[in-house]
């Protein structure tokens, strides 16, 4: 039975209290995505003094578009870039551990329709399992047809020989990048969600800090801290040439972005709580069929993309990839009209530096951390799955530029994130979201008012109020996107939903919850481009 305790409060007032103090921090974060976020835990774990200030919300970017997947990257073991795979895998299960009420495993199964496709994705996917080791999730099985059948009831009958069946994970993003932000204030750290860098502040050549805005109230503030880290995903390039042109020097960019479309549809078009991989598209794209709280994610494409727009409109011709392809594998195929929610991530992809060309699929995915002349350090690539890793790299960064004095690693792969349950979790992601997402703070959210007051399936009062007092949530979008996951799930039910949802805000923050702001995003994860 797991102790009811009182989570950490959030108050804004007194978050920016303290980012007011005149003091000098030994890491400051720029950026509350994965990798910042994990930066901020595994300093403040050290027992490093850090703050972390994030322009929007948390994961308000590509932390919260990925395609659900914590993976070793199957389509990379086929790219030969085994060491990227072997720390995937095994940062997979550290994950699935330290926060199994948001990481679980997932089964997957590739339909085959020629005669050596089982056999060929099955000896590569029994390597996958020789590379996990001990840190395997099950072992790869050869299926026949009726096995295919019976795991993927909705597959395309026709030509199908058979299948193999291997193990990735799932996870809800989001609400994990949350879990890593409260779990990190809870080892000391200070997080301010809407409060924008502006200008990094160099001392004699040495990047210093950084002055950041309130996004509330325009007041600026000066943060100073012994080591900056840009962890700004997509948008690094804009830093670091910041920081370059301080010290009268070029910087090339390092990002190229590619964006990946995300479609979902209802259950019905996969009834199953194994997800279908595709390994090979027509144009040697991967597509997933995804399982994902009560609702099934098809995706995803791999577009180049020269904006770096905070909402990425999906192009019309991936959309249409993404339907057609699904139609040679299912059934039924997904038309626009059974689309309840479209959104659309951008991956910052590092380019080689010699490198100015446009195909994205070719470009490494992993992570980068370089530090300037002026100390700044900069890490961007990666995938969600390494995050804890990627945080490991930037400090021994820090630690090799001089930056900070080297304290031993190793300390977040057993730490358990905030609501982390001790008991075995009995729900799968593949299920609706709902009371069972929240961990051991569950009972704690049970008992707070409007407990019994449901605004929708998986959706209360009382976790409109606990989004607000624990969860750092300044608006309906903050409720409805990232700590509920409606928007991304059913576009017209969270606009349903908004008008009360901003009511509940009103009441707890006694701000504008910015309604219409959401009832207008809405609308765009709803448009199917045709």
């Amino acid at each position: 039975m797991n102790t009811v305790t009182t989570p950490l409060y959030t108050k804004r007032s007194e978050l920016l209290a303290r980012l007011a103090e005149p003091r000098l921090y030994d890491l400051a974060v720029i950026g509350g995505g994965a990798t910042g976020l994990g930066v901020a835990l595994d300093a403040a774990a050290r027992g490093f003094s850090v703050v972390l200030v994030e322009s929007h919300d948390f994961a308000k970017g590509t932390s919260s578009r990925a395609t659900k997947l914590v993976h070793g990257g199957v389509r990379y073991l086929a790219q030969g870039n085994i060491s990227l795979v072997r720390e995937a895998l095994h940062e997979r299960t550290t994950l699935l551990n330290n926060a199994p009420h948001l990481a679980q495993p997932l089964p997957f199964v590739m339909p085959s329709y020629r005669y050596w496709e089982t056999p060929f994705y099955g000896v590569g996917l029994k390597a996958y399992d020789v590379l996990a080791g001990k840190a395997g999730l099950g072992a790869t099985e050869f299926l026949g047809r009726e096995s295919t059948l019976r795991l993927l009831p909705t597959a395309r009958k026709e030509g199908l020989k058979g299948g193999v069946k291997y193990w990735d994970g799932q996870f809800d993003d989001a609400r994990l990048a949350l879990a890593l932000a409260r779990t990190a204030a809870q080892r000391g750290a200070l997080l301010v969600n809407y409060c924008s860098a502006r200008d990094l502040v160099h001392e004699a050549g040495k990047v210093a800090g950084f002055t950041c805005e309130d996004r509330e109230t325009g007041t600026t503030y000066t943060v100073r801290a012994k080591c900056v880290v840009n962890a700004t995903g997509v948008w690094v390039d804009a830093f670091r040439q910041q920081d370059a042109a301080a010290l009268g020097r070029p910087a090339k960019p390092i990002v190229a972005p590619s964006q990946g479309v995300h479609i979902v549809v209802d259950r019905e078009f996969l009834p199953s709580d194994h997800a279908l991989m595709v390994p090979k598209t027509a144009d040697g794209r991967v597509l997933f069929a995804v399982p994902w709280l009560g609702k099934v994610i098809l995706g995803t494409t791999d577009s180049p993309r020269q904006d770096l727009a905070r909402e990425p409109l999906p192009f019309k011709e991936e959309v249409a990839f993404i339907l057609s392809e699904s139609a040679r594998y299912l059934t039924r195929a997904p038309a626009p009209s059974d689309v309840r929610s479209i959104w659309v991530g951008l991956r910052p992809l590092v380019k080689p530096q010699d490198d100015d060309g446009d195909n994205t699929k070719s470009i490494s995915r992993e992570h980068t951390v370089i530090a300037s002349a002026s100390g700044l350090v900069t890490v961007t690539g990666g995938k969600w799955t390494t995050y804890r890793a990627m945080a490991e790299d930037v400090l021994q960064k820090c630690f090799t530029a001089g930056l900070l004095t080297e304290r031993p690693s190793g300390v977040t792969r057993h730490l358990p994130l905030v609501g982390s349950p001790q008991q075995v979790v009995q729900h799968r992601i593949s299920a609706p979201q709902g009371l069972h997402s929240y961990g051991s703070e569950a009972s704690f959210i049970d008992g707070l008012p409007g407990a019994d007051a449901a605004l929708s399936e998986g959706l209360t009062e009382a976790m409109v109020r606990f989004a607000a007092r624990y969860e750092y949530a300044r608006t309906v979008e903050d409720v409805l996107a990232r700590r509920s996951r409606m928007l991304f799930l059913d576009a017209a039910q969270a606009a349903r939903l908004a008008p009360r949802v901003g009511e509940i805000l009103r009441e707890e923050l006694g701000l504008d919850p910015q309604l219409e702001v959401f009832q207008a995003l809405a609308r765009q994860y709803l448009d199917v481009p045709l």
